[in-house]
């Protein structure tokens, strides 16, 4: 076979790592075209809340595909788009609800948002503060908002200034809070995005609820805009729905995606209140929101979504989600006690782990000799340099889990 002509994202093919071709899904396993049965244990990037192939979703989407494939959402509507703009409100309480594609263009439309929130009530409010070690995806807004490194620095001259917030280290909490005061009385930001409790592309880094409502309170009394960015850590990843509600926290704006369609297609949505809606309502044209792409709330997708939202609703996912819980605890209870692992941490059904002795960072040489570890035991498990994580779909058998659970263990000894 020729050398395939695909560029993939966050591959250096100049290593020429092999690149397993799957050719079907189910649950939690991902079959090849050699034969092989992969555990994903990532969720595909995140993504595959369910499993994957869910059969409600896989039928919701054939459904619709035969009815009504895609249709412009300027100024035009379609059942599925109004439908899970209604549920996505009395879900969170957020009033009016924007689609967009990806996480990346959902934190953008929150940018946007904020921005145009203060340009049209004639006050001049620019900065955005942002968590230190944060990532919220690789479009230019979204970069500009994540930590400064080898993510986007050949990309420098494009991104906008921002104010960074220390991350809220055990015992440090305090340091953040103060450095968030300080930023919130002298700069007038327009906005504060963080990623509730689980800072993920960052090394799976994690921080209390206290803190995250704490943060919020300072936001409120200064009137910063509080943006959450639950792309990765809402549907359930941090044990509840969404990271906010451990917390307590209603933020100004909220970015969704991945998990809202069950991870089975592409679709983002940015919640917003009634001030930032508000805002922007006027006779004038000018002051409309203006922001769009071509496959904004794709029916498709759209009915893709209601169908994960039945799933939620009807079967039992919050018991999947304990079960799975308890079993990552027990298993990193174990890992915890493995020479040369360090900083075991977990948060809801997410765990990770760093590997001591090893150069820390993204880049770390550790982190391609992890990758074929992992790859060669037929488990998709892809490090954050020195930093292995799990992030399973819920429905992961026992057995495929601690399978992986085994691997973590063994790949110490690397």
């Amino acid at each position: 076979m020729t050398r395939s002509p695909v560029w993939h994202p966050f591959t250096q093919h100049g290593l020429e790592e092999p690149i397993p071709l799957v050719t079907r899904a189910e649950g939690a396993i991902l079959h090849t075209a050699d034969g092989r049965r992969v555990v994903d244990a990532i969720s595909s990037w995140w993504v595959t809340t369910h499993g994957h192939c869910h059969p409600r979703i896989v039928a919701a989407i054939a459904e619709q595909a035969g009815k009504l494939d895609q249709l412009i959402f300027a100024g035009w509507t379609h059942e599925p788009g109004d439908r899970l703009a209604r549920e996505l409100v009395d879900l969170l309480g957020l009033p009016y609800v924007f689609y967009s594609d990806s996480g990346s263009t959902s934190v953008e439309v929150a940018l946007k948002m904020a921005l145009g929130f203060w340009a049209n009530r004639g006050e001049p409010r620019h900065r955005i503060l942002v968590l230190e070690h944060s990532y919220h995806g690789d479009t230019i807004g979204a970069m500009s908002v994540g930590a400064r490194g080898v993510f986007n620095r050949a990309y420098a001259p494009l991104l906008f200034d921002v104010g960074t917030i220390p991350f809220p280290a055990a015992g440090a909490e305090q340091a953040t809070l103060d450095a968030l005061e300080r930023a919130c009385r002298a700069e007038a930001p327009a906005a504060f995005i963080v990623e509730p409790l689980v800072l993920g592309a960052g090394g799976m880094l994690m921080y209390g609820a206290a803190t995250l409502a704490e943060m919020r309170r300072i936001c409120a009394a200064h009137g910063v805009l509080f943006i959450a960015d639950e792309v990765m850590t809402g549907w359930g990843r941090t044990g509840t729905l969404f990271a906010c509600e451990q917390a307590g926290v209603r933020p100004d704006l909220m970015c969704l995606s991945k998990g809202l369609t069950g991870g089975a297609i592409p679709l983002a949505a940015t919640l917003a209140t009634r001030e930032i809606f508000d805002a922007h309502l006027s006779q004038d044209r000018a002051r409309m929101f203006y922001h769009s792409s071509s496959y904004t709330a794709n029916p498709i997708a759209c009915a893709a979504a209601l169908a994960n939202l039945a799933v939620w609703r009807e079967e039992p996912v919050a018991e999947r989600i304990a079960a799975l819980v308890e079993r990552q605890a027990e298993g990193l209870a174990r890992l915890a006690a493995v020479p040369g692992i360090a900083q075991p941490r977990q948060c809801g059904t997410i765990i990770a782990l760093d590997y001591a002795g090893s150069g820390a960072g993204y880049l770390s040489d550790l982190g391609p000799r992890l990758l074929a570890f992992f790859r060669e035991r037929d488990l998709l498990v892809r490090p954050l340099g020195n930093t292995a994580y799990v992030m399973p779909p819920y429905c992961i058998a026992a057995e495929d889990l601690a399978r992986v659970h085994a691997a973590l263990a063994e790949a110490a000894a690397l």
